[in-house]
């Protein structure tokens, strides 16, 4: 795994992994259900990625559209691409939504609503808030 992928806590994050990519909880939710979408590549840009890799998103992120509905019933979803410190190819998943979602011990706001994602008021959730989070996730992303 890439520096990008280690810094965003895999392995201990790590919901879902595909041939060119992984999905990992967000360390700090700004909203409920959180994830990055990390390339597995080296690439550090977008267009860099392997041709497979951009036709596999299209089932990664069909996993991700289905898991977080199912988790949080979110409204909208932002897929940001946000690599300013952080150079390998990522997504920060946000999903969106009206109020408050709660899940596993938490409940977060969207503090952004309607507007951008507020990443400053992103909960930051301990090592066994953010494993069960883990736990939570991951069958939700099982065939």
């Amino acid at each position: 795994m890439n520096a990008t992928i280690e810094k965003f806590g895999w392995p201990a994050t790590m919901i879902a992994e595909y041939e060119h990519w992984v999905v990992l909880l967000r360390p700090a939710q700004p909203t409920l259900g959180s994830l990055i979408l990390a390339a597995k590549s080296d690439a550090t840009a977008f267009g860099d990625l392997p041709a497979p890799a951009h036709a596999e998103l299209k089932i990664v992120t069909t996993a991700i559209e289905t898991a977080l509905t199912q988790a949080v019933r979110y409204q909208k979803i932002n897929y940001l691409m946000l690599m300013m410190v952080d150079p390998h190819v990522h997504f920060h998943v946000i999903p969106r939504y009206e109020g408050a979602r709660d899940g596993e011990g938490l409940s977060i706001t969207d503090a952004g609503w309607p507007g951008q994602p507020d990443l400053s008021q992103a909960t930051k959730p301990d090592a066994t808030q953010q494993a069960a989070l883990v736990r939570w996730l991951q069958p939700l992303f099982r065939p």
